[in-house]
């Protein structure tokens, strides 16, 4: 018989009443009824709200906490979002259209990423956004474009530091890197700032994402605080924006525990007294995405076909990695782990089995549970993954094999 791979954290998040599992309050196979098709998303906006109580509860109150739309740009949730966070950052001008859409005031939105094309600094620029510079090349044409529109630019300097941020999922500074302007060409192009008279407004420092090490992220902060202290000395104005990053991260796989978050909360109040008295206009930010939504999630898929091959069980699903590449262990995985993976219609079932749960593409990549132990599914029954709230849809190739879209709920 084949083993089983190891389990993972309790996914105690979604109620299971009747051995089905909740969403919003509603049970997962209403739910799949009211959508009409699988597969799908489904975003529970009761576990939304608790994360940031969660955050708002334990953390500093005058650290500000902003939503990365990359982490899910869908608008329905960008929109509950908005209504909950202190800011938003885009990564494109698609979803720079999704943050102005909530009405989160330009201030409060700032727009990250290398390679801005013209179109999308002279949007920012006209709604009156932050921009975080990323080169002494972007900066250049940033001020040209603001003269063009006689608009003085808001801007901010994101930085490439040079330390990173130890056991982090991807690694984000340090070193070299595409993102941001490394750290010691900072004081000349803060100097270009003001020659340029753009709306200085602070830094941004990010080091790395996912991780689930407090004191990892304790110990980056401590050197982000430092080195945004040192630069501040070469700013061309008062620092008005401290953006630290975020870098939380969820429980994925078999052996994660989550995120402690007092040491990190302990750690931010000894900096804010020091952060106030140097910089004393500055906004503290916790610019966050996965922790805020990921674990809010739920991909569904349906069982179309039960095959035995030789021993082995797979069930065959009408979802794969077109709709959800990281599942597959094709989004930076190193070597694949299983995400929490149940059926979500007998979450326990009075039957069990040691099963491959594969979807539909000619591929053998295709896979979106690897000798689990699941309840016995029969065709027409749901597949639910977990921890699915965060870089799913639009973070999957979804043209791939041309198969129909995927759908997504927020209820």
């Amino acid at each position: 018989m084949t083993a089983a791979r190891p389990s993972h954290w309790p996914m105690t998040l979604f109620p299971v009443i009747a051995d089905c599992l909740q969403i919003g309050g509603i049970p997962l196979t209403r739910l799949a009824a009211r959508i009409g098709q699988t597969p799908f998303y489904a975003y529970d906006r009761r576990l939304l709200d608790e994360r940031m109580a969660l955050l708002r509860r334990t953390l500093p109150s005058a650290i500000e906490l902003h939503y990365a739309v990359k982490a899910n740009p869908m608008p329905a949730l960008v929109q509950h979002m908005a209504g909950l966070v202190d800011g938003l950052d885009v990564a494109s001008l698609g979803e720079l259209r999704v943050a102005l859409d909530t009405g989160m005031a330009p201030a409060r939105i700032s727009f990250a990423g290398p390679g801005k094309r013209p179109p999308e600094l002279i949007a920012a620029i006209a709604a009156g956004i932050t921009l975080n510079l990323e080169s002494a090349h972007e900066l250049e044409t940033v001020a040209r474009l603001g003269r063009e529109q006689r608009r003085r630019p808001r801007v901010a300097m994101r930085i490439n530091p040079d330390f990173e941020l130890k056991a982090s999922g991807m690694k984000m500074g340090g070193g070299p890197k595409p993102f941001g302007v490394d750290a010691e060409q900072a004081p000349a192009l803060l100097q270009r700032i003001g020659e340029l008279e753009l709306d200085f407004q602070g830094f941004h420092i990010f080091t790395g994402s996912q991780n689930l090490r407090a004191a990892a992220i304790v110990e980056t902060h401590d050197r982000t605080f430092e080195l945004a202290l040192r630069l501040a000395t070469d700013a061309p104005g008062p620092v008005r924006s401290l953006n630290i990053g975020g870098g939380f991260g969820i429980p994925y796989f078999p052996g994660d525990t989550p995120l402690d978050l007092q040491p990190i909360a302990a750690n931010l109040e000894r900096w804010l007294p020091t952060v106030k008295e140097r910089l004393p206009q500055a906004r503290v930010v916790l610019e966050l995405g996965r922790y805020l939504v990921g674990e809010a999630g739920l991909y569904v898929a349906e069982v179309v076909d039960r095959k035995v091959s030789r021993g082995h069980t797979f069930l065959i699903t009408n979802g794969g990695l077109h709709h959800h590449l990281a599942v597959s262990g094709n989004f930076g995985q190193v070597v694949r782990k299983n995400y929490p993976v149940v059926v979500g219609n007998k979450v326990v079932g009075t039957e069990r089995e040691v099963v491959t749960v594969v979807g539909p593409l000619c591929t053998p990549l295709d896979i979106l549970a690897d000798r689990m132990d699941l309840a016995k599914a029969d065709i027409g029954d749901l597949i639910v993954v977990f921890q699915s709230g965060a870089y799913g849809l639009t973070a999957s190739p979804t043209a791939f094999l041309s198969h129909q879209a995927c759908v997504e709920v927020l209820v």
